[in-house]
Parts: structure tokens; sequence; C-alpha cells
């Protein structure tokens, strides 16, 4: 079965990047070329593919995302935590990457990540890989 799952312990607010888990995924299937899906069974997270190069991009999509979508008074949900479902909804549960001779094909500065909205929390994402 080409199916994995990895928990990660989460802190408040971050990005974790994943790439290396998905590639150790990749190998353990034997499969060169085909699919692999990436997706988060949680409604305050979310997987998104961004820049890996530079540390500064990770703070400046978290400050743009809570400037995007602030806690607000109005809200009613009685966990408090409407903020992290609307990142989390923008974000998107999932992402889908090419994998080819191996490899996952991303680009040069190409990351992916596991976003975190409402930690800390112990967290988990699968990676399911179809292909040859």
């Amino acid at each position: 079965m080409n199916l994995y799952h990895f928990t990660l312990s989460t802190s408040k607010e971050n990005l974790f990047n994943i790439t290396s888990m998905v590639n150790d995924a990749l190998s353990a299937s034997g499969i060169k070329n085909g699919i692999v899906t990436i997706f988060c069974p949680h409604t305050t997270a979310g997987i998104t593919i961004n820049e890996n190069a530079d540390p500064s991009v990770v703070r400046d999509f978290l400050l743009g995302m809570k400037e995007a979508f602030p806690d607000r008074a109005e809200f009613r949900h009685i966990e408090g935590n409407s903020h992290a479902h609307l990142k989390a909804s923008c974000v998107g549960a999932s992402e889908t990457v090419i994998a080819e001779n191996g490899k996952l094909l991303l680009g040069t500065w190409q990351g992916i990540y596991f976003c975190e909205f409402d930690g800390p929390r112990t967290r988990s994402f699968y990676v399911k890989i179809m292909g040859e």
C-alpha cells in the first residue's frame, strides 16, 4: 500500500517544512513516476507549497495571514478559533506533486509545508503515492 501517515507536534502558529518526509515516503514506495498527494485531515491546519530558501517567507506568510484573517470579537464559534478555520480554508487541505524518476518535481525554491493555525497540537498528515 502506498499510503503513509505522519505526525507532528506543532507550536502555536507556524509552517513546518515537510518536504523531506514526503521525499522519504516517495522513496519507500518504490514508485518512480506518478502523483503524490499530501493531505491534512484537520480543519484548522493545511498544506501549501511555497519558497523554502529564505526563512523570512514563513514569517511574512504568517504575518499576511494574521492581517487577512484577524481574530474578531464578532466571531461566534465556541472554540474561539474561527480565524484558524478561515486560514485553513484559504490555504487548503492538500497539495499534489508530480513524481518523475523517483523525485518530487518541485521548483528550485519550492518546499512543502504543513501550516498550523491553531496549535500547539499533535497533528497528522497523509501522503498517498500513485504511479509506476
